[in-house]
């Protein structure tokens, strides 16, 4: 069910409350960083609001088998894409991690986690799983709002070493095919228009 305006600020008060930055809220809500800060300032106007969608999964979110018929859509379109030319998949944190998951098991590929850590900071690539040096990459999240969290962890896995060869996500929120030099798949575009 959408929320309200007034109740998406709620859950923004909330969430700072839990501790949560800007990036983690942003990834909680499918919102983007710049609805997060209009959401969090004080005396906007709504005129003033960023044009910005919500996107809502939990529909494939709480059955595991959901996630893993959506990963087989996702295992086609790397197919599709870059045929045999991968080694790993990335799951971005956190609603990536879960289609990362399934689409490594199905496919037997490396899997490889990456953690948002902030609005300036690249994120962090989880030592517990597979490392990504020398290896071909997907990356895999749930939403691309502006684009930045997949733009800084493209750029922090080249900079471990891997070839990020796509980008996969449920809803592409932007009119952008590809980023960083690397092309970018959603299952859906949604976009104003």
């Amino acid at each position: 069910m959408p929320l309200s305006v007034d109740e998406l600020r709620s859950k923004v008060e909330e969430y700072r409350g839990k501790g949560l930055n800007s990036q983690q809220i942003a990834d909680e809500l499918s919102l983007s960083h710049t609805t997060i800060q209009w959401l969090s300032s004080s005396g906007v106007s709504a005129e003033d609001r960023p044009n910005d969608i919500q996107v809502g999964w939990r529909s494939i979110a709480v059955k595991a088998g959901r996630i893993e018929a959506v990963s087989y859509v996702f295992a086609d379109i790397i197919d599709e894409e870059i045929g045999d030319e991968v080694d790993a998949i990335v799951g971005i944190s956190l609603n990536g991690i879960a289609f990362a998951q399934a689409i490594a098991g199905q496919m037997d590929l490396d899997l490889s986690i990456s953690r948002s850590i902030g609005e300036d900071e690249g994120g962090h690539l989880s030592e517990v799983f597979a490392g990504v040096g020398g290896k071909r990459v997907v990356v895999v999240d749930d939403v691309v709002s502006s684009g930045e969290t997949m733009r800084k962890t493209i750029r922090n896995l080249r900079s471990a070493g891997a070839d990020v060869k796509l980008c996969l996500v449920l809803a592409n929120k932007t009119h952008n095919n590809e980023l960083e030099g690397v092309p970018l798949r959603g299952l859906v575009r949604v976009v104003t228009v």
